[in-house]
């Protein structure tokens, strides 16, 4: 299990939920842009948002972020120490810096002491593309022991609220990278498989590789990084850890892939009591199955369920037969049946 760090309200690692994170692609000098950004991202779920910094215009308008939302922000900086300095000074709960390529050991020191007197925690990232200089080659080993060595040159001048990220665009190399990590040091780690592709390929590959180390147990903070809209990431990453039940607060809907056997329109009543507990914000698990094959065991093993038949269906509760309808009140009747569910269960 690893150490406890904490980003603004936020308690990262030591067996604490897993977070959400995200990064606005607005110029985040545009302060109308960038702030109905952040506000999509936080409305959508996320739980820390993490803005580039380049220039100290960017650092001036970056107070007023920081002033308006109480989200945790986490200013990312590249190459240039001064930035990352000021981004401390003004408030911000995070500072991404890799210390292989912000200028040296003592532009390290600066960061560090800034962040020691303004209590911002400090993540140590690395990607597959930006390793410390003398580390040779760009795989799993490579990734670690860049990261391990910027945690050492953080930890050499007293810094210890430290998070580490190890990314790489290839699935594997990021996961064996993430374990040799985990094995060596107990910090928080951040994961995501960097530049993944779009909503669809990204998203897979997100999956696989986050999905992976927190099965392990490994990992206390998550991005998917995909092109396009960072709200995309948002909604991929919840479903990643609805997937392996480390979110349970949401409706689960599970259903069969139909055979021959299923004589009703499965696929519609699906997407149809989706879109009707979308919002639903507790663990409710609803068995939508197509014949008495599978059907009646699954739903049984499920709060709310419905299998069908011959022109029938049946409705179960709690794994018991509550009801036989016709096929053509599927939909209205589980709609019913989970209204009235939810109504006693929290009344």
């Amino acid at each position: 299990m690893s150490k406890i760090v904490k980003v603004k309200n936020l308690v990262l690692g030591g067996g604490n939920r897993v977070t959400i994170q995200s990064m606005t692609n607005t110029p985040t000098a545009d302060e109308q842009k960038t702030s109905e950004q952040i506000r999509r991202l936080i409305e959508a779920g996320c739980d820390i948002v993490r803005l580039a910094v380049c220039t100290n215009e960017e650092v001036d308008v970056c107070k007023r972020y920081i002033a308006n939302f109480d989200i945790p922000l986490v200013a990312d900086i590249q190459f240039d120490h001064r930035l990352a300095v000021r981004c401390s000074e003004i408030g911000f709960s995070k500072v991404r810096i890799n210390p292989g390529n912000i200028g040296g050991e003592d532009c390290v020191k600066r960061v560090v002491d800034a962040c020691k007197a303004n209590r911002t925690v400090i993540r140590v990232g690395v990607n597959g593309g930006s390793l410390e200089n003398g580390i040779i080659g760009g795989g799993a080993d490579a990734l670690a022991e860049s990261a391990l060595k910027g945690v050492e040159l953080v930890n050499k001048y007293g810094f210890d609220d430290i998070i580490v990220s190890v990314k790489s665009s290839e699935v594997k190399t990021m996961i064996q990278a993430n374990r040799i990590i985990a094995s060596k040091c107990d910090y928080p780690l951040h994961l995501g498989v960097t530049e993944s592709g779009d909503v669809c390929d990204g998203t897979l590959k997100s999956a696989i590789g986050i999905g992976s180390l927190l099965c392990d147990g490994i990992g206390d903070t998550i991005r998917v990084s995909l092109s396009g809209d960072p709200v995309s990431e948002v909604l991929a990453a919840r479903n990643i850890l609805r997937s392996i039940s480390l979110d349970k607060n949401y409706c689960e809907i599970v259903s069969c892939p139909t055979c021959s056997r299923c004589s009703y329109d499965l696929e519609s009543a699906v997407r149809e009591i989706k879109q009707f507990t979308k919002d639903v914000a507790q663990p409710l698990k609803v068995a939508i199955m197509g014949c008495v094959v599978n059907g009646p065991g699954e739903a049984k093993n499920a709060d709310l369920g419905v299998a069908g038949g011959k022109d029938k269906a049946v409705l179960f509760a709690k794994g018991e037969v509550i009801k036989t309808i016709n096929q053509s009140d599927i939909v209205s009747e589980l709609k019913n049946l989970i209204t009235k569910f939810l109504s006693e269960k929290n009344s």
